[in-house]
């Protein structure tokens, strides 16, 4: 090859490295798309509240199953900052210790609610066939049921309880996040290193937890936090009608049930718990919001040539 022609190879490998750099270094703002100041209010709302679910029973001002009779429905003062409910219970006091069963719940049902469906998304995905659809059909009759009705019928069979509040919401939630790790895996699976590994033969449990999982972690971990926002809304409504953490010990759902015989004397032992409800789903939401662009930045940013 001639002098010049080399020349010309060079400036357009320059030419292709330059814009590739480019590329890559405006995308690269977009990693910290999740320190955005929406999910960093997510985030320290959750942490408010998870704050509120370790250490309830110190922050609360007055125990939560305390009556006082000549303090009946008193309304938001210095005092009582929630104001009190038809029992003369401290309003703030039970939504700080409520936090506890109401993250507690919806944690451990999307804890097991992610082991399950994470093994049959990974399965499905990546086995295919006949093994795929049978694991998909179950999936999409789980999925037929509303999930207040599947709610309601699972503990009419096996009685209000944590234990059973869990299993219920494990059950219907995790169909959801098998579709999700399924549709993830069908693309990561047609990746060269995936590939390369069965070209050398290793085993497929060590091909789906080395190589697949690791890879699927980003859309697995946001997932899981709009399920626990889910679990939230689930256990609230399943706590209104009477179906969820039983008295005394409080509930936020249960607590606005409580309070809607008295929305026009004393609206707040409603509204408090409503909006705690709505808070901890909202601030969740944010911070899932937050890692999922940040997660499409970093995918965006080690592989640009994907989006070209």
């Amino acid at each position: 090859m001639t002098e010049q022609g080399m020349t010309g190879v060079q400036i357009a490998r320059g030419d292709k490295a330059t814009a590739s750099f480019s590329a890559m270094r405006g995308r690269r703002p977009r990693r910290w798309a999740a320190l955005q100041p929406a999910s960093v209010i997510g985030a320290l709302v959750v942490v408010a509240f998870l704050g509120c679910a370790l250490l309830g029973d110190w922050l609360a001002p007055y125990p939560y199953t305390a009556q006082r009779l000549n303090e009946v429905m008193q309304p938001p003062s210095a005092s009582h900052w929630f104001g009190t409910d038809q029992l003369g219970r401290d309003v703030f006091s039970r939504i700080i210790v409520g936090a506890r069963s109401v993250i507690l719940q919806s944690f451990a049902a999307t804890a097991l609610s992610l082991l399950l469906g994470v093994s049959i998304g990974l399965i499905a995905g990546y086995e295919g066939g006949s093994v795929d659809e049978s694991l998909m059909r179950l999936v999409d009759a789980i999925l037929a049921f509303p999930a207040l009705l599947l709610a309601m019928l699972v503990i009419s069979m096996l009685g209000a309880g944590f234990f059973n509040l869990v299993v219920c919401m494990a059950v219907i939630f995790t169909p959801n996040i098998a579709r999700v790790v399924r549709s993830v895996v069908l693309e990561i699976k047609t990746r060269e290193f995936v590939e390369g590994a069965r070209a050398i033969g290793a085993p497929t449990g060590r091909i789906l937890w080395r190589h697949i999982l690791p890879n699927a972690s980003g859309p697995i971990i946001v997932e899981g936090l709009l399920t626990i926002s889910y679990a939230i809304s689930l256990g609230a409504g399943l706590g209104f009608l009477g179906l969820g953490v039983q008295p005394p010990s409080p509930d936020w759902g249960l607590q606005v049930s409580e309070g809607r015989n008295f929305l026009l004397n004393a609206p707040w032992i409603a509204i408090f718990p409503a909006l705690a409800i709505s808070a901890l789903v909202v601030g969740i939401n944010l911070l899932a919001d937050g890692l999922a662009i940040g997660n499409d930045a970093r995918r965006a940013v080690t592989n640009p040539d994907s989006s070209l």
